[in-house]
């Protein structure tokens, strides 16, 4: 029988990643690493228990490391590419009988050998997949981690994978709906503005889930884990149902967490530019708490 199942899901460059990790410094949960994706070695109970022992620098990308991962290359292998790269957000017209169970076998092999773990936790960022994920695995929890839209497409710019610059004839979600497409078309086509319409796009949907799931969907501010991590991060394992222990405790004050990058974007950006992109997603902005800057957002 499949354990418990979490999902942490996100925009993208919105602060999962760091969520990932600190939740799965909790030893009752399981998770897939880098090295499980890399095809080197499936995650067993001595890898986990290395990885809650690190320091946080040595998990940091880009350079060698033993970390928690999306594990898409590994997701594409045992599961499906439907769940890596699709063009529009899953739904449980799309679960058929065998990728359900694909999605119970590749939980359950990572599960089994790992005695201590009571809840697999996994990470996807960009569409959340979460109507699928929930028609496979009826009683999970979802953990929607959002950040300021502006700082996301922002960071979006500046990423060797974006492919913002193809439009939405080559980027990663596919045709933007007619009132969002008439948005980016007024901006002149402006990058920022496609970016920013972009997350808004994503946290749309992430919304249609949270409607959907009701009390089993959480959304965590970005901004807020940084002001207050042990607050933020309580209310996370509450809501996935595991307690807070002093290993954990220990776990989580290997991390030094700042606000340094919350407004880049204002550097990054002209402010022409950050007016554009609070006008394209303002609705958004403001149902999250996040207030504008220029009198277009107001």
């Amino acid at each position: 029988m499949t354990k418990p199942t979490a999902f942490i899901l996100g925009t993208g460059r919105c602060g999962s990643t760091l969520v990932h990790e600190i939740i799965a410094r909790h030893p009752a949960v399981g998770f897939v690493t880098n090295l499980d994706d890399l095809g080197i070695r499936r995650g067993n109970a001595q890898q986990l228990t290395l990885w809650r022992r690190l320091p946080a620098a040595l998990s940091e990308k880009g350079r060698a490391r033993l970390a928690p991962s999306e594990g898409y290359r590994v997701v594409a292998r045992e599961i499906s590419p439907m769940l890596v790269d699709p063009v529009a957000d899953p739904t449980e017209a799309d679960l058929t009988p065998w990728l359900a169970g694909r999605l119970h076998a590749f939980v359950d092999a990572r599960m089994d050998h790992l005695e201590s773990a009571e809840v697999f936790v996994h990470k996807f960022t960009g569409w959340p997949r979460a109507r699928l994920l929930d028609a496979a695995f009826p009683d999970s929890r979802y953990v929607h981690i959002v950040r300021d839209g502006r700082a996301v497409a922002n960071s979006w710019l500046q990423s060797d994978w974006w492919r913002g610059h193809l439009g939405p004839a080559g980027w990663h979600f596919g045709p933007l709906p007619p009132e969002l497409g008439d948005i980016w078309a007024s901006s002149g086509g402006s990058q920022p503005v496609l970016a920013g319409l972009a997350w808004r796009l994503l946290v749309d949907t992430h919304e249609t889930c949270a409607s959907r799931l009701g009390r089993r969907w959480l959304t965590v501010r970005y901004e807020d884990v940084i002001a207050d991590p042990a607050a933020q991060i309580a209310r996370i394992l509450d809501h996935i149902g595991l307690p807070w222990t002093d290993a954990f405790e220990s776990g989580l004050g290997r991390y030094t967490l700042t606000a340094a990058r919350t407004d880049a974007y204002r550097r990054d950006l002209t402010p022409e530019q950050v007016a554009a992109i609070e006008s394209a997603i303002e609705p958004a902005l403001a149902r999250y708490g996040y207030a504008g800057s220029s009198p277009t957002a107001q």
